[in-house]
This record gives C-alpha cells, structure tokens and sequence, in this order.
C-alpha cells in the first residue's frame, strides 16, 4: 500500500514557510517526517554523494550568493568590520561543518522527498526521478525523470505521490529560492515520459475511479492562496477540470487521503474554522459528501477505520482538541460521539490510525507524551517519554505491529523509539549513546507573567558551567499562530551550548505549546499577553541566575519578530543583541494592505485594522514599526529575503531605517557610557521566506553575536572541531 502523509493540525503550518531541507541522517529501513505539511519523507545514506556530483553543496551555494548589507555603520562610528576574519570564520565554519557531514553517527545530507509503493521506492537520485526495487542494491534504479528538463536553478523533488496501479507518478519540483512549484506527471512504461505539468500546485493525491482509470486531484496555489482543486486523468481520455473553487478569501484548501485511501477529503480552512467534503476513493465521479459546515469557531479534520469517521475537534467544551467518531454513512456533527478527550494544557502534535490502535502523540503542560488507544476496548495507555525530548519526528508505518517514530531537542539528534503492540511497550533505540546526554542539562521553567499566568520555558545549559549569571544567553520566541515554538536539532545550537551558552526557550501565550487556548490568549486584542510572558521569561531567567541583561541576545523569525520587535520598544534593557530572520516588524501596514496575498488569511490572527478600530488601536499598541522611539536599543541583525512574498522586503527596509533616524536622534544627547548599537540589514536574493540551513547566514549570525557580546568567535570554531571527536 502506498504510505500516506498526515495532515492532523500539520496543515495549520500552510502559512509558515518551508523550513530548510537538511537534517539527520538515519540507519536503512527507516522513515522520518519532514516538516512540511503534507510530505513524508525516507532517507538513505546512499543519496548524498550522487546527488552531490550533480548538485552543489549548500556551503558552495552560501558562498557563491551575493548579498546587500546595510548598516549603522554607513553614518555611525562603530568599529569597522574585519571582512579577513569573516572570510576566515565562514571558511573554517564551512569546513568543520563539511567534516560533520561525513561522521558516521552524525550525518547530514540534503532530503529529497521518497516514497514507498507496491515493489518500488520512489525518489530523487542527484537531478533524476528514479525508482528500485524495495531493499535492493541501491546502486540498481530506474531513471524516470531528468529534472533538467524543466530549466530550473537547482531544483528539487518536494513531494511524490504514486497511482494506485503504477501507471502513472506525480511528483513536485520545487527551487531554493522560490515558493513556486510545477507538478509534472510521468507515465510509467518501458520508457517513462512526461505526460503533463501543473504549475503552482500545493497538494496533490491519486484515487482510482471505477474503471480502474487513474483520477488526479489537485489544489492550485496563486499568490500563496489557495482555493481551487482542480480533477485530471491521462492517457486516451484525457481531461483536467476544475472541481471545486473555494470563495472566501479568508479560507485555503487542502487535500488529504486518509490513511487506508478509503476516502480523500477536501480541507477547507482558515486559522480558527474548518470544514470537511469526502470523495469517495472508490468513486471519484460521485459529488462530493460535505462532512459538517463549517461552523465559526470549530476545526476538525478526518480520519477513517472500518466504515467510521475519527474526527479530531475543538467542539464543545472545553475547547482543547478531542477525539469523536460516527459511522462514515452519517457523518454530520448531530452523529459525533466522543471518543477520546484531552486533559487541560495538552497540545495534539500528530495522530496515527492503525488496524487495532489509534496513537496520539501529545505535549502536556511542554512536556511530550504518546496515548495508545485499543480500538477494540477503548483501553488507554499513556506513556510519558524522556524529558530531555522537546520534538516528535513522524515515522511513515506500513507495519500494523508497531508504531515508529523519533524524539529530539535543539541539541540533541533525533533518537529512534518504537511501540509494539503485542507488548504492550515502547523499545528505545540502543547503540551509540550520544554524549550530550552527560555534558548538557534540560530543565523546565516557568515564569510568571504580568497577569499571573505561569509560562513554561525550557533551558540548556553545560552540566558543569559554573557562574551561569556570567554566561551568555540566547533566547528563543515565537507566539503566534498556535504554532510550537521550533525545537528540531540544530548543531549550531548545541555548539553554543559546548562553548558555554545558555539557551533558552520560551513558550509564550500566542503559540500552541499548551493547546487551542494558549493560542486564543495570544492573538487578536491579547496579543499583548506573548509581549508580557516574554519580558516576564527573561526577568525571571535573570532573576533564578541565568546569565545578565549585557550578555543577553534574543532570536525569531517570521512572526517572531512581532515579540521580538516590541520587547526591543518596551525593555531594551534586558537586551544586548538580537537576530531576526524574515521578521513581522510593519503588523499595522501590512494588515492594512488588502493587496498583500496573506492579508485576509491572517485577519483571525493580528484582527482587521481596516474596518474595526479597536483591533487599529491595539496594534498601533505593539506594532514594532509604529512604536519605534528616540531611545537606547539592543544591536540588531537581520536577514531578509530579496522577493519573499510573506513577509514584504518594504516593510522590514522601512523598520530599518526607521529604527536608524531613531538611534540617530538619541544618540545627540547620550548618556555617559552610552554605546551606538550596530543595525546590520543583510538582504539576500531570492523568493524563499526562511532558509534555514544557509551556512553562511548561520556564520553571520553567530559572527554577529559573538562580536556583540565581545567575546572570542574563535572559541566557537574550536568547539566545533572537538564535536566531531564523539
């Protein structure tokens, strides 16, 4: 059977960009969830080094992008920069990065989508669609597609998708600096040939009508919206209609098969309201059977299992996710039994269906859980897993025995656990014992915020640091959207963490680290509260002696620049660095501007500044750009992307120099030991909102703080090369 991708609450990520493509490298015969909203995604150890005789490094792109940096520098006296020595540190980066990439137990290497049908595995083999046979010699594939063809600048496979019979293959190309994507369509013969390309496709699924034709659906993205789904078959008959166009501006479209492909569903959602049709995978031709109208207020999203519907929702009381059923012929909301119900503070991260067991993998009050539940019995078991582990990484499973998947933190690789049924237990994955496991420590904070609302937070920190008030501390935030505060394993971080550094997490009001309503507490007209809870973190991280406000730096991207951008207004005290990444830093203008394509998608989010005046008023409250003041403020790095279409290069250029005028006029009467903070701009060409694994921003940035801090940058290379002794 062909592996499905899940789309429980991972389709809430529709507006957070495609983060990075590199991330550990694991054993044969294992599969890992890539983080993007629909793509699953299997490695092997054999792809990098074909992939890279056709395909250049990513350190090799870093250093070959040009890129446009602005600074106080251009009318301040501040030191000048030493361009030798950041040549110097971006080469001995690069190359201790390189040598971390061929360590057999820490291995890393550029992901390309995979999948797994009937006999076949599908993927990408340097700049070729390809196919083997399961468990063969790798070296023995089928090249189906040259992606030459298309003339793109390094593309790359995001997602495959297989007929049912293999007759046909879809597969998503996508570029490193572009949100575009062409979906092209492969017969499978004797000689592959492109049969048909779709530009601008989102999600994509294959059902079989009943006569045995192959029937393609999928959703069509313009100017990041998307609304259509559109229905094609190939061959001798021919044809690609549009099947459905959703007219609320506010809404997007998605489709998801479920995981037996009994039914694919057609999820029409926004931030806070969803609504479910199901077409039957059996007779695609058939109109389609709505689910429940959407209700204001209400999110659910469909699984299925021997004729009935699983549906995870927020309905009734309280308002956390729950777990219902009813039989898949009566599907309205009157018909919903409750199945299962979440504690208070429980956040849904995934849910996997299985023939005997329904698997929940939650996060209560920040810390992770797995719930196996016996569909024969209603029987619950709750496993709390090791509180060292901060993130799930989902395993696609054809085995019905046992359910796989991986745990990880921001210092700490993923680590391979799996439930058996039959036992009744979780196996944890022996073998190399990672060493972090004596050298760091994880604690689990709380800060009380200015409402007297208890925040978690979550700190890494050198077992034997002696001194932490002398240490330095990058904090970590983001509040928005109900989305988790990104926690995957970075070795940047745990570098940090070798050479000292504190690094702190914390989860603010605005996120989804506690459930639905810690996200309701955070947006609209209490999007204050994230403000409050993040001061309140930082002060109290002080406070318990972590580290001091001068050796104090702050890190976001996106959204995470909204918090960022304010504590910077309101309390540039606890603050003497920052880095930003793509930052919101214009909310008013920006949501003002009903021409921007994320503008009414994000109205459930930061509120409608147009046509309501309180919600105008309240981000004119927070609004980084509105509230930017003759006063001292914290030095600011921040990268941004040339044509990035979530967040526009206007608004960040126009906070730049807004923020310049501002420290210039203070600096005209400073105080006696005042410092000018350096306000470096770096813009770097291309369409992608966030790339995370660019060596050569991750440099800068590290440079930057480093520099900031005045502390020896050499140190942290020295550490680097010690990582790779384990």
């Amino acid at each position: 059977m062909q592996q499905k991708s899940k789309l429980f609450l991972q389709a809430l990520k529709y507006s957070v960009p495609h983060l990075g493509k590199c991330m550990q490298k694991q054993h044969l015969n294992h599969y890992n969830f890539a983080d993007h909203y629909y793509n699953r995604i299997k490695l092997k150890k054999y792809h990098l080094t074909k992939c890279l005789q056709n395909k250049p490094k990513i350190s090799e792109l870093a250093r070959n992008i040009p890129s446009r940096s602005f600074s106080c520098k251009d009318f301040l006296p501040i030191k000048q920069e030493n361009e030798k020595s950041l040549s110097e540190n971006m080469d001995a980066f690069e190359k201790v990065r390189a040598k971390l990439e061929t360590q057999p137990q820490e291995e890393y290497e550029i992901i390309n989508a995979e999948i797994k049908h009937g006999g076949f595995v599908y993927y990408q083999e340097g700049c070729c669609l390809v196919r083997s046979k399961d468990e063969e010699d790798s070296d023995n594939y089928e090249v189906l597609f040259n992606l030459e063809e298309l003339k793109l600048d390094q593309p790359f496979i995001d997602c495959i998708r297989v007929a049912p019979d293999e007759k046909y293959v879809a597969a998503k190309i996508r570029t490193e600096d572009s949100e575009a994507s062409t979906c092209i369509i492969v017969k499978l013969s004797d000689q592959p040939a492109m049969e048909a390309s779709f530009p601008n496709v989102s999600s994509f699924e294959w059902v079989k009508d009943e006569e045995d034709e192959d029937v393609l659906f999928y959703t069509f993205q313009r100017n990041l919206r998307c609304h259509d789904v559109y229905r094609a078959t190939f061959g001798d008959n021919k044809r690609n209609e549009r099947f459905y166009t959703e007219k609320d501006p506010s809404y997007f479209v998605f489709l998801y098969l479920t995981k037996d492909s009994r039914f694919l569903t057609i999820n029409i959602m926004n931030k806070t309201t969803s609504e479910v049709w199901l077409i039957d995978g059996l007779s695609p031709w058939d109109p389609p059977v709505l689910i429940q109208k959407r209700i204001h207020g209400v999110l659910y999203y469909v699984e299925h299992r021997d004729d009935e519907l699983y549906i995870l929702t927020n309905v009734g009381e309280p308002t956390e996710f729950k777990l219902m059923r009813t039989a898949a012929d009566t599907p309205a909301i009157m018909n919903w039994d409750l199945f299962f119900t979440m504690k208070r503070n429980t956040k849904v991260v995934d849910l996997d269906m299985f023939k005997d067991h329904c698997v929940l993998f939650l996060k209560h009050s920040n810390l992770l859980y797995v719930n196996v539940i016996g569909l024969a019995d209603d029987s619950v078991r709750s496993l709390k897993l090791p509180p060292w582990a901060c993130g799930f990484i989902m395993d696609t499973n054809s085995d019905p025995k046992n359910c796989p998947f991986q745990l990880c933190s921001p210092i700490r690789p993923p680590k391979y656990y799996t439930y058996k049924f039959a036992e009744g237990k979780l196996f944890e994955e022996t073998g190399h014992e990672d060493p972090i496991t004596k050298t760091s420590r994880v604690l689990r904070l709380e800060a009380k915020s200015k409402d007297g609302k208890l925040v978690p937070m979550t700190v890494f920190h050198k077992t034997d640091s002696e001194d932490l008030q002398k240490k330095p501390l990058l904090v970590h935030v983001y509040g928005a959207y109900g989305m988790d505060l990104k926690m995957n394993f970075r070795p940047e971080r745990r570098v940090l963490v070798d050479d000292g550094w504190i690094l702190a997490y914390c989860h603010v009001r605005g996120g989804g680290e506690l459930g639905l309503q810690w996200h309701a507490d955070g947006r609209l007209t209490k999007k204050l509260n994230g403000l409050a809870d993040l001061e309140a973190c930082i002060k109290t991280l002080h406070g318990q002696g972590f580290s001091q406000p001068s050796l104090t730096t702050l890190t976001a991207f996106s959204a995470g620049g909204v918090l960022v951008g304010a504590l910077c207004n309101s309390s540039p005290e606890l603050l003497r660095a920052v880095t930003l990444e793509a930052p919101f830093l214009d909310v008013l203008n920006t949501m003002m501007d009903t021409t921007l394509p994320l503008t009414l998608e994000e109205l459930e989010e930061w509120g409608n500044p147009s046509s309501d005046e309180k919600h105008k008023n309240y981000i004119k409250r927070y609004c980084p750009y509105q509230n930017i003041k003759p006063q001292h403020y914290p030095s600011i790095h921040i990268t941004a992307y040339e044509n990035d279409e979530r967040v526009p290069l206007k608004g960040i250029v126009n906070y730049t120099e807004k923020l310049k005028e501002a420290i210039m006029e203070h600096a005209k009467d400073p105080s006696e030991g005042y410092q000018t903070p350096n306000i470096i701009l770096d813009i770097q060409p291309g369409g992608n909102h966030v790339i995370e694994d660019s060596h050569k921003k991750i440099t800068a940035q590290i440079k930057f703080l480093y520099e900031e801090l005045g502390l020896d940058s050499t140190s942290v290379f020295e550490n680097l090369k010690k990582y790779l002794k384990f």
